[in-house]
């Protein structure tokens, strides 16, 4: 069945700049529009409809970022006006096509999806020095002893420490999973601490070891720069989240830079961040679980839309794992892994929503 939708996603890919026809898509695959409809939304985990009105969006912003007319790339996606383009892109990514063309602030990708779970991804590792070396002709001077690096988990903190990815500067790993479980206004006090490790159900000096120690550097010393190295999935835009609350509680006052890349090519995408306004965006979505009345960057308002959605009992993950749970586990895990990528969700998050939809 997998090869059988693919050939549904490579087929619908070749249609994304002209009008798509299910009608169309059920003759060429010989079976009816419910059929069609139904087997790709319970192999993905996405609509059809869904899928092509996300990819159009996301494949729209590479026109954007080259100056293209947003009225020719509007018509190049098949909308019926720049208006109609315009409305669902602020809806998708929080800012309008304008915004975006000026700004080139970082989205979340929407690749095209894959069935074949032989694939093997490690682009990301033998692009973490490619993209460096860009980063470092064109910024030297966030490499030295006056910057701290923050990257999101321990597998990349040692990754960029040991190689001296960022030359002299300092590294600090944040690790965490603020997606999951409550939190408290106040970021890393005694408080969040005992909260935290409750919802991990672990001990307070066992967290203390494992997330608050290695931030050592981060509470203890002035820097000049902070960059942060966070993912565009909603478990690492939840993370850069807190840390920047924690930023503006403490009163840090140097440069912040945000280094967003996408997982599986580390791509990176490099803005500067202005505190000022993340306290308050993460008191409304980690703590109140609302949406936030403060504009953020399009890749975190993403993430904020999934986190929000995650947080429903019937969200779109759990409807999968109802559709697979027969499935072994490990391979319910590949299928997760590979189809909801924006989500970001590690093994422990994923197996305590498989043991609890099984239950």
């Amino acid at each position: 069945m997998d090869g059988q939708i693919q050939f549904m996603i490579e087929w619908i890919e070749g249609k994304l700049k002209n009008q798509f026809s299910l009608d169309e898509l059920s003759h060429r695959m010989g079976y009816s529009p419910y059929y069609c409809s139904f087997k790709f939304h319970q192999a993905t985990g996405i609509t059809i409809r869904r899928y092509i009105f996300l990819r159009r969006l996301y494949l729209s912003t590479e026109d954007l970022a080259k100056d293209r007319k947003i009225i020719d790339i509007a018509f190049g996606y098949d909308y019926s006006s720049q208006e109609a383009y315009s409305r669902a892109f602020k809806r998708v990514f929080g800012i309008s096509p304008r915004e975006y063309q000026l700004h080139k602030l970082p989205v979340q990708s929407m690749n095209k999806l894959t069935m074949n779970k032989n694939e093997e991804w490690c682009g990301m590792k033998v692009n973490q020095k490619f993209e460096v070396e860009r980063l470092q002709h064109k910024k030297w001077a966030f490499f030295d002893k006056e910057v701290l690096n923050i990257l999101n988990g321990q597998m990349m903190y040692e990754e960029f420490k040991d190689n001296r990815l960022m030359g002299d500067s300092d590294y600090a790993p944040f690790n965490e999973a603020m997606c999951v479980n409550a939190t408290t206004s106040q970021v890393f006090d005694k408080e969040f601490i005992k909260k935290r490790a409750y919802g991990h159900q672990d001990s307070v000096e066992n967290y203390i070891q494992k997330v608050i120690a290695p931030l050592e550097r981060l509470f203890n010393k002035e820097y000049k720069c902070i960059v942060l190295w966070f993912g565009e999935d909603m478990f690492c835009q939840m993370n850069l989240l807190t840390i920047l609350s924690y930023l503006e509680q403490s009163g840090y006052e140097g440069k912040v830079l945000l280094n967003s890349f996408r997982e599986d090519e580390f791509k990176v995408n490099q803005s500067e961040l202005q505190l000022g306004q993340y306290q308050t965006v993460y008191n409304d979505v980690l703590v109140n679980h609302k949406r936030p009345s403060n504009a953020v960057l399009p890749v975190m308002y993403q993430a904020i839309n999934i986190y929000l959605d995650m947080l429903n009992e019937d969200n779109t993950v759990v409807k999968y794992i109802a559709k697979h749970k027969d499935l072994s586990t490990s391979e319910l895990l590949q299928q997760l892994f590979t189809l909801f990528t924006t989500v970001g969700y590690g093994d422990t998050q994923y197996l305590q929503l498989i043991n609890k939809v099984r239950q």
